[in-house]
């Protein structure tokens, strides 16, 4: 493991040990809005990985889910989600990750995602094999839609909750279960090992996906990403096994 993939995982497990000292306590409030919430410890802990990762490497870039430090003309930029799955953390859902990965140009390097409550890691560097918890992993081998299950995940604006919906119908018929389990990079975390078959969403932000992708792909899956020209800095994607037709358009 080299010394890049070193420093997130470690900036990724002391996140998540703040994440896991709050969790179940009284929680200050940033903003509550229609389908999201900010958190104070959003904040927190993003501040910490930036902390510890620009520490090290004092010539790199860091965009957030809350905001950007460092370098910006550099060419490697942390791409980090503090808290995938605010809402989850705010209600007592212990489902949540800290996701960070690291892209060298227009080239994603390395991912790590956290799960702080089940104590579950997720990583991969560019030439390797993913691990979650050191353990090699690979994308689910089911071959049928009706044997799959799938995760369908719907955003914060009603253009793309309306266009979630069709899609999520016609994908509950068709396939054995849909779940919405409120963290993207888990969800891509979890078609990366197997448990999930695909990760669908109408629009997301690329800290949401950015250590998911490359998870999925070095995992054997496929990842499809497009920029939404309704949403600056938005995109939709299909991340999944690459074994079942989704037909998803």
């Amino acid at each position: 493991m080299n010394d890049f993939l070193k420093t997130a995982v470690e900036a990724a497990r002391k996140a998540g040990e703040l994440l896991r000292d709050n969790f179940g306590k009284e929680l200050d409030v940033s903003e509550m809005l229609a389908h999201d919430i900010k958190l104070d410890l959003d904040v927190r802990s993003q501040k910490l990985i930036t902390d510890l990762l620009l520490k090290r490497y004092p010539e790199h870039a860091l965009y957030g889910e809350e905001g950007i430090a460092g370098n910006q003309s550099s060419a490697y930029h942390w791409i980090v989600d503090p808290i995938d799955g605010t809402v989850n953390y705010f209600y007592g859902v212990p489902h949540f990750c800290i996701s960070i990965a690291l892209r060298h140009g227009e080239e994603i390097i390395l991912g790590v995602i956290y799960d702080p409550m089940r104590e579950e890691l997720w990583e991969v560097e560019k030439g390797s094999r993913p691990l979650l918890n050191g353990a090699p992993i690979h994308v689910s081998q089911r071959q049928k839609l009706s044997d799959a299950i799938l995760s369908v995940g719907f955003s914060k604006t009603r253009t793309t909750i309306d266009g979630g919906l069709p899609l999520f119908e016609k994908m509950i018929y068709r396939a054995r279960k849909c779940r919405l389990m409120g963290s993207a990079a888990l969800d891509m975390a979890y078609v990366a090992c197997g448990r999930l078959d695909a990760y669908v969403e109408q629009s997301v932000s690329l800290w949401d996906v950015a250590a998911g992708k490359i998870l999925v792909e070095a995992a054997g899956g496929k990842v499809a990403i497009q920029s939404r020209d309704d949403s600056k800095d938005k995109y939709s994607i299909v991340a999944s096994s690459g074994n079942i037709n989704l037909d998803v358009d």
